[in-house]
């Protein structure tokens, strides 16, 4: 390859993936020409970046039209296929499958042959094991996650992931197995780890650092990686690849001398060898995405450092993007992917022009050299990738990169090689354990001094700019060294001194109606006051939206409870552990596993000029059911008021509707949108401005009823639902018209033939 190509190549590629992404009309056509137009004139510089832009962009083009059809949702599917993953969890098995085939068990219904990846939950599933192949009957839906402001994106990890659809496996009929799993050395590699006698933390740690197999750690094992800023060490990275080709390379050259001692240095076989081996070892630990990146990226690696005919540095690094990018069109959105190139990029500076370091003393001098280097600039990449900051990670990785890279990782590998010798991998293993044990201890002792720090999102781009331009400021050559020092403090004043305005003024509301599924969630937020109503579901998993919202250490206030059905307060035992609250309320005669006060009709305060009062219970609750017990919280933020009527059904609200003020700025629809609530009287006599449905996306019951749906557009409201357009976030009384954002804006709600907002209809 000409020494020139690979930046074009490499930019063409990042340009495809932005067109796949965008979508521009003519894409197709426009790519078309462009590649015939270089054939035709014969411009075979850009024959191959064209070519590569086009496959890359129909290939992202691609994978944004492969989701399941809306119209194979709730019916039942026939599947065949590879299990990739298995995850057992207590009754329940989450499974990732490689669909082989798929047919629809209705006539008449749309082909689902074109999924290639699900993901499914499975209860008391029979005993199952990764690569074999099962036929499964699954009930589908497209991928879909939570959204909610600066949490995590789960939708987009199953996109970047290739995972198609989501659902669960029926049991009936039962899942059937097809085939044993194919030939993998990974499995029973795994199978020989399982049936040594090693503790339990040792053998998760070899699986991890040597396999691959980070599925393995525990939560209280990533815990403690993401607190010390250490997950890196756990991924099959450049840094395990490298290391296993740089030994069989030595190897390899050794043996070289030995054969020719003359011209061991010409020999080209020992590089081939080093290459074969990267990719052996990538393959031994799955080939997963970061695996595939460090094997071509220690390929291109060894091309440069061979000498031959290959590209210098910065080359090498814009080709190994560019293959990347070609291979896995996906790893554009995977923060891996920058963390790395970023990190071989700072490498790239750090040592450019530099002499080779001599004797151990040169050695230790240039790792911490570089380690100090790369911490501000990883610091920041990880603060914009996952919004945390490990303020251990720059001392800690100064003893755990070269603990892991030079001790641990080889001692694991050698363990591997001389598993025919027990004796000695036992060795090998025993002395791994002992480092295990060390670095954990090291790593626990980091974290408590220095504690894992989760920054609000208003600091999280201010002090990620910081630290990227403070680490540009050392690696820069020809700079003077007081420059250096004082441009650093400048840096790290700016975001400790720059103070963002306050969010809310006195008298202002800002009400957010979280997306948590099927259930319900609504923050409520003054200049110096913090609410809930509701606690959100906890779903048979045992999974609890709560959890995902906020980092632990909030405080609330007072949180309001509707009534103690699951999908109201689920999240209660969340916010316990978790949270610190100023005191629970709930309506009399129900039952929670915390101590409450009882709302009560006529019970007020004022916060902020924001003025809160209960509607709904009376103080007698005897003989109403736990839905019509529900609080009904009004809310006036000067002239805008909040209505949030629970649970509630249509005889309720008459018995509380003149109690309400008229006309309303915005109304969290009772019941989830159900038929049963939102009656013709409370919805002409209050003619809400918005109407927000907190429910699950493609939920079993149909909420919103589509008779509510159309209820609410007669009287002119604007409708909202957390499961189309996210989290709904409301600011109320600052003397303008309510504003109204949805997490997920829709293009729809500005046009259309009805204006701004359209009917939200569910299907039957």
């Amino acid at each position: 390859m000409p020494l020139g190509l690979a930046i074009p190549l490499a930019l063409a590629v990042l340009f495809g993936v932005a067109l796949g992404s965008q979508a521009p009309p003519g894409l197709g056509e426009g790519l078309g020409l462009a590649v015939l137009w270089a054939m035709a004139g014969r411009r075979w510089a850009w024959l191959l970046p064209l070519g590569a832009m086009a496959a890359v962009a129909v290939a992202v083009l691609l994978a944004r039209g492969a989701d399941l059809p809306e119209g194979l949702v709730r019916e039942d599917l026939a599947v065949e296929g590879r299990l990739l993953e298995v995850s057992p969890e207590a009754r329940l098995t989450r499974l990732t499958l490689a669909v082989e085939s798929c047919t629809s068990l209705a006539e008449g219904r749309l082909p689902c042959d074109a999924l290639r990846r699900v993901r499914l939950s499975a209860y008391e599933a029979p005993a199952m094991r990764p690569g074999e192949r099962w036929s499964l009957v699954v009930r589908l839906r497209p991928p879909s996650g939570l959204a909610n402001p600066d949490t995590f994106d789960y939708r987009a990890w199953l996109w970047r992931e290739g995972i198609q659809a989501t659902g669960y496996v029926r049991r009936d009929p039962p899942p059937r197995r097809l085939a044993p799993p194919a030939l993998s050395l990974r499995r029973p590699a795994l199978a020989h780890l399982d049936a040594r006698d090693l503790p339990p933390r040792h053998a998760r740690w070899l699986a991890a650092l040597t396999l691959g197999a980070s599925e393995r750690l525990t939560p209280d094992d990533w815990a403690l990686l993401n607190a010390s800023g250490t997950t890196h060490l756990m991924v099959i990275s450049g840094l395990h690849v490298g290391l296993v080709a740089t030994f069989v390379l030595l190897l390899g050259r050794g043996a070289a001398r030995l054969a020719t001692p003359g011209r061991w240095r010409l020999a080209v076989w020992p590089w081939w060898l080093a290459g074969a081996a990267a990719v052996a070892y990538a393959g031994l630990a799955g080939l997963e995405p970061p695996a595939m990146r460090a094997m071509i990226m220690t390929l291109v690696g060894l091309w440069v450092a061979s000498g031959r005919h290959a590209p210098g540095p910065w080359q090498g690094w814009w080709l190994a993007l560019a293959l990347v990018l070609l291979v896995d069109p996906r790893s554009a959105w995977r923060p891996g992917l920058w963390l790395s190139f970023l990190a071989v990029a700072l490498l790239i500076l750090i040592w450019q022009g530099r002499p080779r370091p001599h004797g151990l003393r040169g050695w230790l001098r240039a790792l911490v050299r570089t380690q100090l280097l790369l911490a501000p600039l990883m610091a920041a990449a990880v603060l914009v990738a996952f919004a945390r900051l490990a303020p251990a990670a720059p001392l800690v990785n100064l003893l755990a990169v070269p603990l892991v890279s030079s001790l641990m990782v080889p001692l694991g590998l050698l363990g591997w090689l001389s598993a025919p010798l027990a004796p000695l991998s036992t060795l090998c293993w025993w002395l791994f354990g002992r480092l295990v044990e060390l670095l954990t201890g090291l790593l626990e002792l980091a974290v408590e001094w220095l504690p894992l720090w989760l920054p609000s999102p208003d600091q999280v781009t201010p002090l990620a700019l910081a630290l990227g331009l403070m680490a540009l400021l050392w690696v820069l050559p020809g700079l003077a060294r007081a420059l250096r020092l004082v441009g650093s403090l400048v840096l790290l004043a700016v975001p400790a001194i720059t103070t963002p305005p306050p969010e809310l003024a006195p008298g202002e509301l800002r009400v957010r109606v979280h997306d948590v599924g099927q259930g319900q969630l609504i923050e409520l937020r003054t200049a110096g006051y913090r609410a809930l109503y509701d606690a959100g579901p906890r779903f048979g998993s045992g999974f609890t939206p709560l959890e995902t919202l906020w980092p632990p250490g909030q405080r609330f206030d007072r949180v309001i409870i509707s009534h103690a059905d699951l999908d109201h307060a689920g999240g209660v035992g969340g916010l316990v552990d978790r949270h610190r609250v100023g005191d629970f309320l709930a309506p009399p005669g129900e039952t929670l596993d915390v101590a409450f006060t009882p709302c009560r009709a006529g019970d007020a305060w004022e916060r902020d000029g924001v003025r809160f009062r209960f509607l709904w219970p009376p103080a007698d609750t005897a003989g109403l059911s736990s839905n019509d017990r529900s609080c009904v919280l009004e809310a006036s933020a000067g002239g805008q008021r909040l209505l949030v009527t629970g649970d509630v059904g249509r005889e309720v609200e008459r018995a509380f509707l003149l109690e309400a003020e008229a006309p309303l700025t915005a109304l969290v629809a009772g019941h989830h949108g159900s038929r049963t609530s939102s009656g013709p009287q409370l919805v002409q006599h209050l003619v809400p401005q918005h109407v927000v449905f907190s429910a699950g996306r493609h939920n079993p019951f149909g909420h919103p009823d589509d008779g509510v749906v159309r209820r609410f557009r007669g009287v002119g409201s604007c409708l909202w639902s957390t499961a189309h357009d996210g989290a709904v976030t409301l600011w109320l009384g600052d003397g303008q018209a309510a504003r109204v954002r949805g997490e997920h804006p829709l293009p729809w709600r500005h046009g259309g033939v009805e204006g701004g907002c359209l009917a939200l209809e569910s299907p039957e």
